[in-house]
């Protein structure tokens, strides 16, 4: 395509920011906790079905991913969380693409330590509020905003285009393995996660576990005639901090360099204890452990397994009466795309003509989808994106309209070069 022509496109997406601010404001707006994306997704079908897209919805079984249930985590329920994938036919003889977006969030929690509301879409300069703008509503609307304005240059392609809107990200990714078992299958896949506009070329894994801690109850005034749960954990939780450093000096990635903790270990749930004078007979802690790409999953739990037990064995209550470990949810695998394979450079190259700036290459220190494409998919997959994830789960989680602009620039970019035009 011409530059020229390029140009063109690239107009009619600077000009689309009502229209972009409009749809992005209409999803947001729609609460979609992960479990309940049922009314999210309806109005993605119709989003789909107003650009005339091919339209494939369906709900994921639990007989489907069960033999994958250690990567994605069986789930609460599976009706009413269906999966929506858009498909828009080439001409023929050009490379397929899927562009995948997950519609599911986390819990905004109370709502008055929002400065703007978690499900209003309300716009302030250049920032557009909400659960979900960021991650990753905003990654959808990129992709939505891409071919409209190939569509009103008259542009066509000759590669395939699937547009996957997907449920359940947060707590494993079955939808993303849903779209694998249904038979949506790409030469390459591109998940719009907010990377702040660098291409994520290889990510960490998480694992996470439960924990459970057995002492022995008391009455509070006579805590010496009990053990305290609380307290046989400290040790492990301490040994596994010191673990966490040992680590991050070790394993080198260059990817990760500029990241000072690669392999996060952190506990997010504990709860020990019955009443605030018995000493606490049980503690159960729930966390996640990080894990480089190159190691593997299975392996690793292994490893965690024996660090544990080494420092029960030295205990003499947690030798008779050692910890309970197990794996809880989905467990992300760590996964890479060379960035020397065609995809990740065609990436870059689409990134450059849209910006005239190199893309920065870097890894990411959390699990996502992209393992499940990789790993079990067997399809290069990156991650490409606006917004900032350290502010995807957090109060006042925004995305920069400009931003979303300069991704789908770049994705208009991506899907003349990948898929070619007639």
């Amino acid at each position: 395509m011409s530059d020229d022509q390029m140009r063109k496109v690239f107009d009619e997406i600077g000009n689309r920011r009502d229209q972009l601010v409009t749809t992005l404001q209409e999803l947001v707006r729609i609460p979609s906790v992960t479990g309940d994306e049922g009314a999210v997704q309806d109005r993605v079908e119709q989003m789909f079905r107003e650009r005339g897209l091919e339209i494939d919805r369906w709900e994921t079984t639990r007989d489907e991913i069960l033999p994958y249930v250690d990567h994605v985590g069986d789930q609460p329920r599976y009706e009413d969380r269906p999966n929506v994938v858009g498909i828009r036919r080439g001409a023929g003889e050009g490379r397929s693409i899927m562009l995948n977006a997950h519609v599911d969030v986390v819990d905004p929690g109370d709502a008055s330590f929002w400065t703007h509301g978690p499900w209003s879409g309300e716009v302030v300069g250049d920032l557009l509020y909400g659960r979900g703008s960021a991650d990753m509503k905003g990654g959808l609307v990129t992709f939505l905003m891409a071919l409209d304005a190939l569509e009103a240059a008259g542009v066509e392609l000759a590669g395939d285009i699937r547009i996957a809107s997907t449920v359940g990200e947060e707590d494993g990714g079955f939808g993303s393995l849903g779209t694998i078992l249904r038979g949506h299958r790409a030469d390459a896949v591109l998940i719009t996660e907010p990377t702040k506009l660098a291409l994520i070329a290889a990510h960490a894994g998480s694992l996470v576990c439960r924990l459970t801690i057995t002492g022995k109850s008391a009455h509070g005034a006579m805590r010496d005639s009990g053990v305290s749960a609380i307290e046989k954990f400290i040790p492990i939780f301490q040994d596994l901090q010191n673990w966490e450093a040992d680590r991050n000096r070790e394993l080198q990635h260059p990817l990760f360099a500029d990241i000072a903790n690669k392999i996060p270990i952190s506990f997010g749930y504990l709860r020990s204890g019955e009443w605030h004078s018995t000493v606490p007979e049980t503690l159960v802690a729930e966390g996640r452990i990080g894990l480089m790409p190159g190691e593997d999953m299975y392996e690793f739990q292994e490893q965690v397994r024996q660090r544990i037990m080494a420092v029960a064995e030295r205990d003499p209550w947690l030798w008779e009466h050692p910890p309970k470990l197990e794996w809880v949810s989905g467990q992300f695998a760590p996964s890479e795309t060379k960035q020397e394979e065609p995809f990740p450079q065609a990436l870059m190259a689409a990134h450059q003509r849209a910006t005239g700036q190199p893309l920065p290459v870097q890894g990411a220190p959390y699990g996502a989808d992209m393992r499940l494409y990789t790993y079990i998919g067997e399809m290069p997959c990156v991650m490409y994106g606006a917004g900032d994830v350290a502010v995807a789960h957090q109060n006042d989680e925004h995305i920069s309209i400009a931003d979303v602009k300069t991704a789908a620039k770049t994705v208009a970019a991506l899907l003349v070069d990948w898929c070619r035009t007639t």
